[in-house]
């Protein structure tokens, strides 16, 4: 099976992409769109990229739950720093946080975790220190801001990729 779907969730994902970017559920649409992705996933395949062993599945659905919320919470808040324009003083830094994690899928979760949410952006990872530098638009503690990632991506991160 897996020599005639190597990704069968980027398969699945991938057709529900072109058929939302082609706002029709025509069968012409689902086929080409399944054509499509089907061509891709053999593509991903001859990449031959490190698969995930994921231990927790369970965890994923709770992650991506707190995600979302944190994600919306920072727009609100990026969103009350340019509302108030020069009136309230931000203080952009940067932060170089220690990291546990070192699951290549894992990081890049995180990764994308951490670019996602307004004021944040995942800049610069070091293998060989393992640490990765982040840049905050509006640090007020730096410590809160490790503690945060860690308790609150990092450690289901490494429950579910370790």
């Amino acid at each position: 099976m897996t020599r005639i779907f190597p990704f069968p969730l980027l398969t699945i994902g991938l057709t529900l992409v072109w058929l939302l970017l082609q706002q029709s559920f025509g069968l012409g649409h689902i086929l080409f769109g399944f054509v499509v992705a089907f061509f891709a996933s053999h593509a991903m395949a001859r990449l031959q990229p490190h698969k995930p062993r994921i231990r927790r599945p369970d965890l994923i659905l709770r992650l991506l739950v707190e995600v979302t919320i944190d994600i919306l919470r920072s727009n609100l808040a990026v969103a009350r720093i340019v509302m108030a324009g020069e009136r309230r003083k931000t203080t952009a830094a940067f932060i170089k946080m220690p990291l546990e994690l070192r699951d290549p899928m894992g990081l890049a979760v995180l990764s994308c975790i951490i670019t996602a949410t307004p004021g944040s952006a995942w800049l610069e990872y070091s293998p060989a220190e393992n640490t990765v530098l982040i840049h905050v638009l509006d640090l007020i503690d730096e410590k809160e801001w490790i503690d945060t990632i860690k308790r609150r991506y990092e450690t289901q991160l490494l429950e579910i990729f370790r």
